[in-house]
């Protein structure tokens, strides 16, 4: 019985995805929890398997193009099954050059074009493989080896897991985990150092980027990525319906570097951000305040005794919140840990569903621009997000006399249909009790 391919929901928010790639040809074998394609949801890409076995026996959309949930974009069978019903006018291959190749409909033109470029790539990838046999050369997936030129590996130092020692998408992974360099998230850029007093902030060194956008004429058209149309989505439903009101506090973080300070001499094991701190006093200060740890629900509110925050990471494509969840009972370093391996794996686009979704409160920190103050816009259903400005020296009145301290502001964006200014002026306050003392978090 012939199985269709659909579009499936690979992300809690997801309304539509764009295929990237398909990693079956048409004609080839497909057995059930195989890959067949490459799928780019709002928030990562991500494989889209069969859920059936057969033969692909057809393609109904191209890579690049974009269908909504739902949708059938291919079709599993046996090769001498009639898939007309399903497939349309869509060219369908059989499994072996000895079965019938169905015709194409005249109205299928871009389908049967389709069709062709995809048995070609089959023929191609046969001789390949027919001279690897005969020459000792290296036998590979197209998929292993686009990915290994993009990663610049050598295939012929990699050892192959597939069928007769094939190098497939997995080995390729598997070896760039091995050789490449830790990387440094974009949470480690933005880490305030911990400065002696007196010293200029690192805010205020100026840093070269290089521009995200060439253009190389009088404008460039770029189409929206399935990230920054949910981006554009989501935040259009939080800016308008939801009642916002914004609460700022300085808080003195001079305990905080010489927290840091004696962290870093105790061995690089212990090295934190200020970020790691601030994720953790912000969990602590929910745990304290549940009324602020809560979800909007439309006829109800949802109040959280665990704190899973969210931690606004910027990629290539926008903005996506990984959550590090129970921050409450993690220590310091087990949140500094996570936080790089989470912001790693959102810049490269492999975050699974569970590690984006689920937050209770998000953080966003912007202080490595040097951004003394903004707002953020709340991630609903949440009832708020704190946004981190950069930290700096500036003199303090203290008994009688100024001396230099490092300051940083933050200021709480609130639904206040859940918060009322007190309980979110609470929840500051206690927040910055814990960063100002931070031995506090201890007990």
């Amino acid at each position: 019985m012939a199985t269709k391919v659909m579009m499936e929901a690979l992300s809690p928010t997801m309304e539509e995805g764009r295929l990237v790639k398909w990693v079956k040809a048409v004609g080839d074998a497909v057995k059930s929890g195989d890959t067949i394609a490459e799928v780019e949801t709002d928030k990562a890409i991500m494989e889209l398997v069969a859920r059936g076995d057969g033969v692909l026996r057809a393609q109904l959309i191209a890579e690049g193009a974009t269908s909504p949930i739902g949708e059938t974009i291919g079709v599993i069978a046996a090769a001498d099954e009639d898939i007309s019903g399903i497939a349309g006018g869509a060219a369908a291959a059989p499994a072996a050059p000895a079965a019938p190749a169905q015709a194409a409909a005249p109205s299928a033109e871009p389908a049967a074009a389709a069709s062709a470029d995809n048995s070609s790539r089959r023929e191609e990838e046969s001789a390949e493989n027919a001279e690897a046999a005969t020459s000792g050369a290296t036998r590979s997936s197209p998929l292993a080896r686009r990915l290994a030129a993009e990663k610049g590996l050598n295939l012929s130092s990699i050892q192959g897991s597939g069928p007769g020692g094939r190098i497939i998408k997995r080995d390729i992974e598997a070896a760039s985990s091995a050789t490449s360099a830790p990387s440094v998230p974009l949470r480690e850029q933005s880490t305030q150092p911990a400065a002696a007093a007196g010293a200029p902030s690192s805010a205020s060194k100026p840093t070269t980027v290089a521009p995200a956008i060439q253009i190389d004429g009088e404008y460039k058209d770029v189409t929206l990525t399935q990230m920054r149309k949910t981006i554009a989505r989501r935040l259009g439903e939080s800016i308008g319906p939801i009642p916002t009101f914004f609460l700022t506090s300085e808080i003195d973080m001079s305990n905080v570097g010489k927290l840091r300070e004696q962290m870093s001499a105790a061995g690089d094991q212990f090295k934190v951000s200020v970020n790691d701190i601030i994720i953790k006093a912000v969990a602590i200060a929910l745990t304290r305040h549940p009324e602020v740890n809560a979800h909007w629900m439309g006829d109800h509110i949802r109040y959280f005794s665990a704190a899973h925050i969210g931690m606004a990471v910027a990629t290539d494509d926008g903005l996506i919140v990984p959550v590090i969840r129970d921050a409450h009972l993690k220590g310091l370093g087990a949140i500094g840990k996570e936080a790089r391996e989470l912001a790693k794996r959102a810049r490269e686009r492999k975050l699974q569903p569970a590690e984006f979704s689920g937050g209770t409160f998000s953080v966003s920190n912007l202080g490595m621009f040097g951004i003394d103050q903004f707002t953020a816009i709340i991630n609903p259903p949440e009832a708020a997000i704190l946004a981190v400005g950069a930290t700096e020296t500036k003199p303090v009145w203290e008994n009688g006399q100024f001396v230099p301290r490092q300051r940083m502001r933050v200021t709480m964006s609130c639904d206040h249909r859940i918060i009322d200014g007190a309980v979110g002026a609470r929840f500051l306050q206690t927040l910055k009790q814990l960063l100002e003392s931070p031995l506090m978090m201890l007990f």
